[in-house]
């Protein structure tokens, strides 16, 4: 199996290979100051989501990343993050700023679990240990990251190349391009592929981006698929633009994503969660997003945010 995303050694990006060094990581954090964040948030309570009708697509926004996804009557829980940090050493890293907006033990099931790529924000293996004692879902996710999903439990993952899907849960599951990289250590740096899904099931589908900054890949899913009911966007993580912007978009740039697609809807996402993963001021990717929403002629309705654990049902 190859294409224009494999190396030698792992994967790179065919539209925009610049990669980032852990020289690159260093200068970074010693020559900005991220903008302070509130030590705690604490959100209002959200009614837990129920299990709906097939002919439904319902999204539960835990936070981050993290959603329950419900599609052809099947729940698919994404790159569900539960944990109070996001880092391989315990205690230290990326913290949590309020809580998880539903409870894992709320969720009205988990049919299918979806792992888009391998850092610790969107792969947390306590939560992934949780869900596999809770009701031991079958999995998917991108090539060379059923390894780390196994540390958890959860054996016998479907890896996907993109563009590659698969049949599971009664679910058809593509795997599909992002511009972004994946490292679990200093010494895997692209091993594993990274990517997006979409999700189809009764003639309905939805998008799911995992991490990516923008690239011609959103046009060419759009192409690829012509009915995206709901796209799950990236609006968060992006500064500085000087280190970020080949791996995350900013909300401007999310807009321009949501038009490349033809998505119906979208919800923003990967923001407002986890102090230390980004420079941004935490309330800035939203007013951002209502500003470029505005500035491209997008509708408001046609490009949201949900309260941390609200549910949309379309």
């Amino acid at each position: 199996m190859s294409g224009a995303h494999h190396a030698p050694r792992g994967f790179r990006n065919p539209h925009d290979p610049t990669t980032k060094t852990l020289r690159d990581v260093w200068r970074w954090r010693r020559s900005t100051s991220p903008a302070p964040w509130p030590a705690w948030i604490e959100d209002p309570t959200q009614p837990p989501p129920a299990r709906l009708q097939a002919d439904a697509i319902v999204a539960t926004f835990i936070g981050h990343a993290s959603f329950l996804l419900q599609i052809g009557g099947r729940c698919v829980l994404i790159d569900p993050v539960w944990s109070a940090r996001v880092s391989p050493i315990p205690g230290l890293g990326p913290k949590r700023v309020r809580a998880p907006g539903q409870p894992l033990d709320a969720l009205p099931g988990c049919d299918l679990l979806l792992v888009s790529h391998n850092h610790y924000d969107h792969l947390d293996l306590p939560t992934l240990r949780a869900v596999r004692q809770r009701w031991r879902p079958p999995a998917a996710t991108g090539l060379d990251n059923a390894r780390h999903l196994a540390k958890a439990g959860i054996h016998g993952a479907r890896e996907l190349d993109w563009w590659q899907h698969v049949e599971i849960a009664g679910l058809r599951v593509t795997y599909v391009p992002a511009q972004h990289f994946s490292a679990r250590t200093p010494w895997d740096r692209n091993r594993s592929l990274w990517g997006g899904f979409v999700i189809e099931a009764a003639g309905r589908s939805v998008y799911f981006a995992g991490d990516s900054g923008f690239s011609p890949d959103f046009a060419e899913i759009g192409r690829r698929f012509p009915r995206i009911d709901l796209a799950l966007l990236p609006i968060g993580a992006y500064a500085p633009r000087s280190f970020m912007r080949t791996q995350h978009m900013d909300p401007e740039e999310a807009v321009r994503a949501h038009r490349a697609l033809g998505a119906r809807r979208s919800i923003g996402m990967h923001y407002g969660t986890f102090f230390g993963l980004t420079d941004e001021p935490i309330d800035e990717p939203e007013r951002w997003l209502a500003a470029t929403r505005a500035e491209q002629g997008v509708a408001a309705e046609d490009f949201v945010t949900l309260p941390f654990g609200a549910t949309l049902i379309l």
